[in-house]
């Protein structure tokens, strides 16, 4: 039976970047004595930061410089010692330094911690000293610096970064690094983060031309190009045959609802801030939907269900619109209008753990089929202060998710307090190619929603019943799926989703008439098929097809045309020959059935 994993916090890794930080901070603070101001820096996923104040802009080689000093204190072998402090002590130890100061002032105020971020209670002020160094900080870290491996750290690079987040604040340069436990393990860090430069869906989207975001248009909001539109399309088809034959049934709603439907479901109470501002429709405010969710319901209550009736699966690929600022929005993974492969599940209370026992094997069933076999799942619980329902409403759900989790033996940690204010969840997130995390599918639990709509079926008693509701996305955002899968797949798609499927080439003008004969037979058969009819050489045109990342290349000349047969070329290199077309069509056809 699975169990929840270690945290991250928890683990000696953290304590490790953690520690790097210090170390770091120490190498800077020597470097610019007397003149740098210390802001924060914590660990996060995969390596640490710190900002600071500096006199000048930093040089590559001032990193270079820092990395060498960084060693050097590693090898001297300081311990980390920890002191608790009272407030006048910390502001005399930290005078000189502004950032700390306002740290120290949100501590003794209660709510933040160093890092000013928001936190239950009011913290102890506490210090770590390695040697000469000395922060702000309440760990943990290693016990010396010279537990930190010299040879598994390096400094990634800068950039800007405002205090606390915020424009209006000064602009501090950000220092990243990174630090493992051996030299192998940094060695594949730095050689992912090589890879995901080059499979940069932004970068990969413009080079096979796939999607575009137009100034004029406007920023967060996606064209999708012919090539791009069909490798959405493919994916879409594929899990709308699936959902079929899952006992979904397709629904459809609009793009707008009026104030009173959200302020019903909640979302003006709890979400506005996401949401964009009304519009006037005959003296009536009118919203762009956020969510799908209070549509679907309307469907639901559109009639008298019966406890025959459920469990009702109700299915819809809907765009919604949600404000993102602009400095976050990020190509097709963080945008402002997407399109949801939304679903919502009402069933009896007795349904329940059949529904999201069935729900979950569906959603990871469907991600295997798009290549992804590494998943993690997390359980998101009540955050008491965002939350509608009591704690003891709660409960129930969110034990039926997790004995879901443990069910199927899926390995899932919890996220405490990570719940959005209708009920907890489970977050289904994917290793991709080179190891990256990615979030994904979402089975929400809602009790909230069909309490506020008054939802109900009518049962064996006769009697009115509450059901229960779960929301659903399956790939999260068609946007963000498909940014993924370019990442995933560095744009080299399995046949059964490329955009085009195969490129017919003919060596000379002579052999295009053959080369649409052999084009319009691969249609035929339901392969995406196109012919190269320009004048460039078979080589050049072979290059380009491999450029646009075509899995299958099909030059013919007069050998092919006088015994109907193709040369195959693949875009990994290898080149199997010459075969007869219908020898072709069949292993193409079996492979993207196949979905290999």
């Amino acid at each position: 039976m699975s169990m929840p994993q270690v945290d991250y916090k928890e683990s000696e890794l953290y304590r490790i970047r953690h520690s790097a930080a210090h170390v770091m901070a120490q190498a800077v603070m020597e470097m610019f004595p007397g003149q740098a101001r210390i802001a924060i820096g914590p660990p996060i996923d995969d390596g640490f930061y710190y900002d600071f104040e500096l006199p000048r802009a930093l040089t590559p080689e001032d990193l270079q410089a820092i990395e060498a000093r960084m060693r050097e204190i590693i090898a001297e072998d300081h311990a980390f010692e920890r002191q608790a402090l009272t407030g006048d002590e910390a502001r005399r130890l930290f005078a000189d330094q502004p950032y700390k100061l306002e740290l120290i002032a949100g501590l003794e105020a209660g709510g933040q911690d160093e890092y000013g971020a928001e936190i239950a209670g009011k913290p102890e002020i506490s210090i770590y000293r390695d040697g000469a160094f000395t922060d702000l900080c309440r760990g943990p870290h290693v016990e010396r610096t010279g537990m930190i491996n010299p040879s598994a750290i390096k400094l990634m690079g800068t950039s800007g970064a405002y205090w606390r987040g915020d424009e209006k604040n000064p602009m501090l340069q950000r220092i990243y690094g990174t630090a493992w436990k051996t030299a192998e393990e940094l060695e594949q860090y730095v050689w992912r983060q090589e890879e995901a430069r080059k499979r940069d869906h932004r970068k990969l989207g413009r080079e096979l031309d796939l999607f575009s975001v137009s100034e004029e248009i406007g920023a967060g909001l996606i064209l999708w190009h012919p090539k791009g539109g069909m490798l959405r399309k493919v994916a879409e088809d594929y899990c709308r045959e699936e959902h079929e034959r899952g006992g979904y049934q397709f629904v459809y709603s609009p793009h707008i609802g009026r104030a009173a439907l959200w302020e019903i479901s909640g979302h003006l109470g709890w979400y506005q801030e996401n949401m964009y501002a009304p519009l006037d429709i005959e003296g009536q405010a009118y919203y762009l939907k956020p969510m799908n969710c209070p549509f679907h319901i309307q469907i639901y209550k559109s009639r008298t269900r019966s406890y025959r009736d459920l469990p009702l699966r109700f299915a819809e690929w809907g765009t919604v619109y949600r404000y993102e600022r602009s400095g976050v929005l990020h190509g097709l993974m963080r945008v402002r209008g997407f399109t949801q492969d939304d679903a919502h599940l009402f069933c009896r209370p007795d349904q329940m753990p059949d529904e999201i026992d069935r729900v979950l094997a569906f959603s990871l069933n469907i991600l295997r089929a798009f290549g992804f076999r590494d998943f993690q799942c997390y359980l998101s619980t009540m955050n008491p202060k965002k939350a509608a329902g009591t704690p003891e409403q709660w409960e129930a759900p969110t034990e039926a998710l997790r004995m879901a989790l443990e069910r199927a033996e899926m390995p899932y940690r919890i996220d405490e307090g990570e719940a959005t204010f209708y009920g907890p969840k489970i977050d289904i997130k994917v290793n991709d190619a080179i190891g990256r995390e990615w979030q994904l599918s979402t089975i929400q639990f809602d009790f909230n929603l069909p309490e506020r709509f008054n939802l109900s079926y009518v049962g064996e008693d006769g009697q009115e019943h509450r059901p229960y509701m779960v929301h659903r996305a399956l790939m999260g955002s068609m946007e963000r799926f498909m940014g993924v899968l370019i990442e995933h797949y560095a744009g080299a798609f399995p046949a059964w989703l490329a955009p085009l499927q195969a490129m017919v080439i003919p060596i000379a003008d002579r052999h295009v008439e053959y080369a649409r004969q052999t084009a319009a037979r691969l249609k035929e058969a339901g392969l995406r098929v196109e012919v190269d009819e320009r004048n460039e050489r078979m080589n050049a045109k072979i290059r380009d097809a491999q450029m646009q990342k075509v899995p299958y290349m099909l030059v013919v000349g007069d050998k092919e045309a006088e015994s109907g047969q193709v040369a195959l070329r693949l875009r990994s290199g290898d080149n199997p020959g010459a075969m007869p077309l219908e020898a072709f069509l069949a292993r193409a056809q079996e492979e993207v059935a196949a979905r290999r």
